[in-house]
């Protein structure tokens, strides 16, 4: 499965790029705005900044929600780096849109996923990414992950090559959950990848090591 973060904070990004595990990022207006990014000069030259970080696929959001406005600004986005990729609202235009750039080879991520009936649209629009947002499932009382694997099924099924990009994931849990059925790709908060790395038994083992090792060193200089 492919770790994507979703943050527009540089800093978070270096982060995850030196651990050795990011495939890739994601954003939105919201991340933008968070890092106090504003006026389109400014976010093309962020997003550029995030691309000079990253190996893998930059998730670019269009602001428009009328099929004109998408296709251009898709356009313009597109043709900043080759990492990037357009991501387009789960709407009616949004569907003719995906279809537009999936006809001229530009990459896509259908954002805010709810439904596997959206997710099947998305897909056979062409769209590279499809993302569920299974936590803010989980905030009504439904389980986001169990539309990760319907969508699995369904994917599998006819054979789409869009890929099940895991999106609102807020803990390790989620990001396990959705490696066993299968999400080709999760994208979350760097919190949520280094809570991975955490495990009771393993901070008692290596401080048990490293005092045995201690032990055995004073041992030795007596």
């Amino acid at each position: 499965m492919k770790f994507f973060i979703d943050t527009a904070n540089l800093s978070e990004i270096q982060e995850a790029q030196d651990l050795g595990v990011l495939d890739g990022v994601t954003t939105n207006p919201s991340l933008m705005a968070k890092e106090g990014i504003s006026g389109k000069e400014n976010v093309i030259n962020h997003y550029k900044a995030i691309c000079a970080i990253v190996d893998g696929d930059v998730s670019a959001e269009v602001i428009s929600t009328d099929y004109e406005g998408m296709i251009r600004e898709g356009e313009e986005l597109a043709a900043l780096d080759e990492k990037i990729v357009v991501k387009i609202p789960m709407i009616k235009d949004g569907i003719k849109a995906l279809r537009y750039f999936s006809e001229k080879g530009i990459k896509t991520n259908c954002t805010l996923i709810f439904s596997a009936g959206q997710a099947l649209l998305a897909a056979k629009a062409g769209a590279t990414y499809v993302s569920p947002f299974i936590g803010r499932l989980d905030d009504i009382s439904y389980d986001g992950i169990q539309l990760i694997e319907q969508i699995r099924t369904i994917f599998d099924n006819y054979g789409f090559d869009t890929e099940i990009l895991a999106a609102s994931v807020r803990n390790p849990i989620h990001i396990l959950r959705c490696a066993e059925i299968g999400s080709d790709v999760m994208t979350g908060p760097l919190s949520s990848i280094l809570a991975l790395l955490k495990h009771p038994l393993t901070d008692s083992g290596l401080a048990k090591f490293l005092e045995d090792h201690a032990k055995a060193e004073a041992a030795a200089a007596k």
